[in-house]
C-alpha cells in the first residue's frame, strides 16, 4: 500500500476571504483588536472555509482506540482492559467525550483499531481492528509498515466521513492504557529529546512509577539512532495504533480542508507526526488547551502553538477540545452578528 497520499497538498486557504474578514473586523462596534484571539480566530476560520463569516456549529469528534503492548512494562496506574471496557462506555453515552459531544451536538464516533478484551460490536463504534494491541517496543517495533498504513488509513477514513458528514470542525480524542508512555517515546524520537524532559504521570503515577516510565522509553530509543527524525519511523518503532490514525487523521482533514482543533498531550505528538510528514497541515490546526501533562509546553512550543486554554485538563479523549468548542462558536458569533459602526449609528475612532 502506498503511503504517497500523506504528502499530498493540503486544501488552499483563501488569503482573499482572510483579508475581507479583517477588514469585517475593523468596521465592528469595537476599538481594533480589544476581542484578542477571539478575533484572529475567525478571520483564520474565515480563510480556511472561504467565506468572510465562518461558523463551526458542526462539529466532528472522532475518538481512536488501541491497546500498547509496552503496557506489559507497568508503566500505567490502570490495568489494560481499561481500553476495552472505555470503548464501551464511550458507546453507552458514559464517558465524558461522550457527555461533552451531547452538549455540543457534535458528531461523535468512536474507532476500535484493537483491544485485549475485545467488546465486540457497539453502537456508534468503527471496528478497524489491526491487532489486539501493538508489540511491546522495548523488545521490537511496535508496529510493522502495514499495520501502520493501516493505523494511518483508518485516521483518513474519520477525516473522509466528517467531510461527507458537512462537517466545520475536526476534533480527534484517544483511548489506549499506555499512550502517554508511547506519545512521549514518540516525541522524545522526533525532537531528540531526553523522556526524563517529556513522560510524565499519565492516568496517575508517583514519582517512582514515573521514573520508571522514563526508565522503560529509555529502553526503547537505545534500539534506534538518536539522530533519526523519521516521523513514520518512529510511528512505527514506539507510536500507537490510535496515535497513527490521528495522524493519518490530521492530514486527511487537512488535504479536504476542514479545521482542526487538537487536544492534549496524546494528541499533540501526533499532530507533530503530521506536520513532520506533512508541514502544510499545520496552517489548519488550532490548539485547544495547555495540558498538565508534563512535557506538552514542549511540544506546543515547537509547534509555535497558543492553546486556547489553560484549565489544568489530562484526561484525554478529546475532552478538551471538546471544551473549547463553545469559545471558537462564540468567536464566530461576534464576528459575524456584532454590528458595524455604521449599521449602529457609532462614531469611529
Amino acid at each position: 500500500m502506498s503511503q504517497d497520499w500523506l504528502t499530498e497538498p493540503c486544501f488552499a486557504i483563501d488569503e482573499a476571504s482572510r483579508e475581507r474578514a479583517l477588514e469585517h473586523q475593523s468596521q465592528l462596534t469595537k476599538p481594533p483588536g480589544s476581542l484578542g484571539t477571539l478575533e484572529a480566530l475567525a478571520v483564520r476560520l474565515a480563510g480556511m472555509q472561504h467565506v468572510v463569516t465562518p461558523s463551526v456549529q458542526s462539529v466532528w469528534i472522532s475518538v481512536f482506540a488501541g491497546d500498547h503492548g509496552v503496557a506489559a512494562e507497568g508503566v500505567s496506574a490502570f490495568p489494560q482492559v481499561v481500553t476495552g471496557e472505555m470503548i464501551r462506555n464511550f458507546a453507552n453515552g458514559g464517558a465524558a467525550i461522550s457527555v461533552l459531544a451531547r452538549g455540543l451536538g457534535a458528531m461523535l464516533e468512536v474507532v476500535n483499531l484493537g483491544t485485549v478484551n475485545d467488546p465486540g460490536e457497539l453502537p456508534n463504534v468503527r471496528r478497524a481492528i489491526i491487532a489486539p494491541q501493538t508489540n511491546n517496543f522495548c523488545e521490537r517495533p511496535a508496529m510493522s509498515a502495514m499495520q501502520l498504513e493501516l493505523a494511518l488509513r483508518a485516521g483518513a477514513a474519520s477525516a473522509q466521513a466528517a467531510q461527507d458528514a458537512g462537517a466545520k470542525l475536526f476534533i480527534g480524542g484517544e483511548m489506549g492504557i499506555a499512550n502517554t508512555t508511547s506519545a512521549a517515546a514518540l516525541a522524545c524520537g522526533l525532537l531528540g529529546e531526553t523522556p526524563g524532559t517529556l513522560a510524565g504521570a499519565g492516568t496517575g503515577l508517583d514519582a517512582k512509577g514515573i521514573q520508571h516510565k522514563v526508565a522503560v522509553i529509555e529502553r526503547a530509543l537505545a534500539l534506534y539512532p538518536s539522530d533519526d527524525d523519521d516521523a513514520l519511523a518512529w510511528l512505527s518503532r514506539v507510536g500507537g495504533f490510535e496515535i497513527a490514525a490521528l495522524c493519518g487523521a490530521y492530514i486527511s482533514a487537512a488535504q479536504r480542508g476542514i479545521p482542526i482543533l487538537v487536544d492534549g498531550f496524546i494528541t499533540t505528538a501526533a499532530a507533530l507526526a503530521a506536520v513532520r510528514i506533512n508541514p502544510s497541515s499545520r496552517e489548519w490546526m488550532f490548539f485547544a488547551h495547555r495540558s498538565r501533562e508534563r512535557g506538552h509546553a514542549r511540544l506546543l512550543s515547537v509547534l509555535e502553538a497558543d492553546p486556547l486554554l489553560d484549565l489544568g485538563l489530562r484526561l484525554g479523549e478529546g475532552s478538551g477540545a471538546a471544551t473549547a468548542v463553545p469559545l471558537m462558536r462564540l468567536a464566530c458569533d461576534l464576528h459575524s452578528r456584532m454590528a458595524t459602526f455604521a449599521q449602529a449609528g457609532v462614531s469611529g475612532a
